[in-house]
């Protein structure tokens, strides 16, 4: 056999590269949103060259402009295919960005309270003397100015007479991590925790950098590091010398690091025989710890709380009240810039009643009584992070006390990381919400951000979907509900369709059919979701335990009155909890307006009827059908829904990348798999109650409820 020639040789030698090349740049979602990829039109990147042909900073020592120089070079040099020097100063020269920090630039953030914090982290792009100028007040300012011309050029907006100014319209917008020292994550579907906390702070792995330019290009502004159900061990020095090394990644992006306490850690860190609030030993233990930590960590942002819930201790073991609890915290930080979080989401083991009205009744006493440092964080409804809510009572009804808005990122009742769900729908829905608090218009949103109780401080807070998995989230489009969390979080008013828009013309194809098919996909899948799951208001029939899959079935656990069984209430004579005066009259603790709304059969909301009415089996309902042909109509047309999201996805393959298309594209199947797996669980365990036919046209599911109650007791084997 004769050897081959150099020629060919070199032919093998260049299909070899071109083969670990095409691996190479397989897209595996690490870059998120920041994919800083050729434009694929060379005539708007001519136009683009012709006014980005340098960056000039005159602060080049300023740590967080030194990241916004950095972003704006990474970003230019891959989007236009040209590199793009940085220069000292831009006297004489046009056609450059100038990043400029000016105190005295004026910039819109509304009226009230809050407006000229807020201003403060605003930012305006404008033409000047033949140059892009990015302002700020702060550098943080020009920092988000950096991200959002990026994002305006990754969009294929045009630059000419540009004229850009944003501030955000929320001062603290957080993520809060439920991640364990441990490297386990408290309901995480992308893997461990990227917190590596045996290697700090020696090593900094440079993924942290890349979570603080992602949260950052999205304005989030804090990071609450570890569970709310949290180890005393974050507070020791050992452990916080490991957080002033995360604090030291995060500071230039803008980035505040908070922690989540042990409420009894005076016990078990200071060995004092109480953690009563009221107690001076208690109260010099806090104080001297928090000095400690703002001594490690100067710009420590403060505390998020949870006590008394779910078996976490709290002042309430010493009949104390939250607000004692609280207040003492906030008096422990004394001068410090920081703030106290404390959750409402708390209800006792022992319980009785509808856990609906719990948080309501615990916090709604206390209105008033925290001290000007202390918000109270609240879910976005009354339960527990369900597919869909009504808002919580509580926005509204504490117009004293600044209230957080907490909503979960993470997909614990939806889907885990296999279902393809979008929730900025569901964000929107809470902070569109009105509470008729102060009249029509009373929304949450407003409540949350202060302005309709003229409150000095205002905060929201996104439970993370993020993990050591490559591609950060798991599904790779439940990188879309962190990036929607933060674009909702600086500005609640765009729209679900826009952020869906932008979001898959940065991360997945400029391709105009394929962005409109993806984002139609994105804004429908939550209402999918909704249908083959938990339609008509049905809540919390989730397998127990692990909440994944159906389990509506479940008629006891250690907490009796809370299981699927208790919630959807189903007997023979019909579905839903009774919540209005004639129930729990949980639908009590809102405004008179939307009373008299839910509480009648006849104008409550589909979507919210079983959270308030139980409902006859042969009701007639306003779409003509009876509550039982409508609940079968709905879990059989949205599992069907699934295959139309696989045939629009198929649609998209060709302008997406292959490895990625093909990772919706399985997870897509396993989505119809469960889906078939929730409607057939929920249709055939309610007809045992309802006792009629599944309606036509649909078809009988083939599996026998014992079957299906099998296939659930495999997920909760220990």
């Amino acid at each position: 056999m004769k050897t081959p020639t150099l020629s060919l040789r070199c032919l093998l030698l260049m299909l070899l590269l071109a083969v670990g090349t095409r691996h190479a740049v397989a897209d595996d979602g690490y870059r998120l949103w920041l994919k800083y990829d050729l434009l694929p039109d060379a005539a708007q990147r001519k136009a683009y060259q012709r006014s980005l042909r340098f960056i000039a900073t005159e602060e080049r020592t300023n740590p967080t402009l030194q990241a916004a120089t950095a972003e704006l070079q990474r970003g230019l040099n891959g989007l236009l295919g040209q590199s793009v020097p940085v220069v000292g100063r831009s006297s004489g020269k046009k056609g450059g960005i100038v990043l400029r920090v000016d105190p005295n630039v004026r910039i819109d953030a509304g009226s009230g309270a809050t407006a000229a914090a807020l201003a403060k982290e605003g930012y305006r792009i404008t033409t000047e003397k033949g140059n892009l100028v990015v302002t700020g007040q702060r550098d943080a300012g020009v920092l988000y100015g950096a991200f959002a011309l990026l994002r305006h050029l990754q969009t294929g907006q045009p630059l000419a007479g540009i004229s850009l100014s944003s501030a955000p319209k929320i001062q603290y917008r957080f993520l809060n991590h439920w991640d364990n020292q441990n490297g386990t994550i408290e309901r995480g579907y992308a893997g461990a925790s990227i917190w590596q906390w045996y290697e700090l702070p020696e090593r900094l792995d440079p993924r942290y950098t890349d979570y603080a330019r992602a949260n950052a290009s999205i304005g989030i502004n804090g990071v609450v590091l570890n569970n709310v159900n949290a180890s005393p061990r974050y507070l020791t020095t050992e452990y916080l010398g490991k957080i002033a090394a995360l604090a030291s990644v995060m500071r230039p992006y803008g980035i505040r690091v908070y922690l989540s306490v042990f409420w009894a850690a005076p016990k078990v860190l200071g060995g004092l025989p109480t953690a009563d609030p009221l107690d001076p030993r208690v109260q010099q233990w806090w104080k001297a710890k928090t000095d400690e930590i703002y001594r490690t960590i100067p710009d420590f942002g403060g505390f998020l709380v949870k006590a008394n819930s779910e078996g976490q201790p709290g002042p309430q073991d010493y009949n104390r009240t939250h607000a004692d609890g609280a207040n003492m915290l906030a008096a422990a930080l004394g001068n410090h810039d920081g703030l106290v979080m404390w959750r409402a989401f708390v209800y006792k083991a022992d319980v009785n009643n509808d856990r609906f009205r719990a948080s309501y009744d615990e916090f709604k006493p206390f209105d008033g009584q925290f001290a000007d440092k202390v918000l109270v964080q609240v879910k976005n409804g009354p339960l527990d992070f369900q597919a869909r809510e009504p808002f919580h009572p509580l926005f509204g009804k504490m117009p004293q006390t600044p209230l957080v808005l907490e909503v979960q990122i993470t997909q614990e009742y939806l889907g885990f990381a296999t279902h393809l769900v979008y929730l900025a729908p569901l964000f929107k829905e809470c902070l569109d919400s009105d509470t008729y608090a102060k009249g029509p218009g009373s929304t949450v949103a407003k409540i949350v951000d202060g302005s309709l109780d003229h409150h000095a401080i205002s905060a929201i807070a996104g439970v993370a979907n993020i993990g050591s998995d490559r591609n950060w989230t798991g599904h790779p489009i439940a990188q879309a509900n962190w990036y929607a969390f933060g674009r909702l979080a600086w500005d609640y008013e765009l729209t679900s369709e826009a952020i869906a828009q932008e979001w898959t013309r940065m991360t997945l194809t400029a391709e105009p059919k394929a962005v409109a098919t993806i984002t139609d996909m994105m804004v429908k899948s939550r209402d999918i979701y909704v249908r083959y799951t938990t339609p008509l208001g049905l809540h919390h029939i989730m397998g127990h335990g692990v909440h994944f899959g159906p389990e509506p079935w479940l008629p006891s656990t250690p907490r009796n009155r809370w299981t699927a069984a208790f919630y959807h209430s189903a007997d023979a004579q019909g579905l839903g909890f009774d919540r209005t005066a004639s129930g729990s009259n949980a639908l009590g603790q809102y405004a008179p307006q939307i009373q008299q709304q839910w509480g009648n059969r006849q104008t409550c909301p589909l979507d919210y009827l079983m959270w308030f009415q139980h409902v006859g089996w042969s009701q007639p309902l306003r779409t003509g059908k009876t509550l039982w042909n409508e609940l079968c109509y709905r879990y059989y047309t949205g599992a069907d829904s699934v295959l139309w999201l696989q045939q629009q996805w198929q649609q998209v393959q060709p302008a997406l990348d292959p490895t990625l298309f093909a990772n919706v594209q399985a997870r897509l199947q396993t989505q119809h798999k469960e889906a078939l797996w929730w409607r057939d669980a929920c249709v055939l365990y309610f007809q045992t109650f309802a006792r009629q036919p599944i309606p036509a046209p649909f078809t009988p599911p083939t599996r026998t409820l014992d079957q299906v109650k099998e296939l659930a007791e495999v997920y909760q084997l220990k």
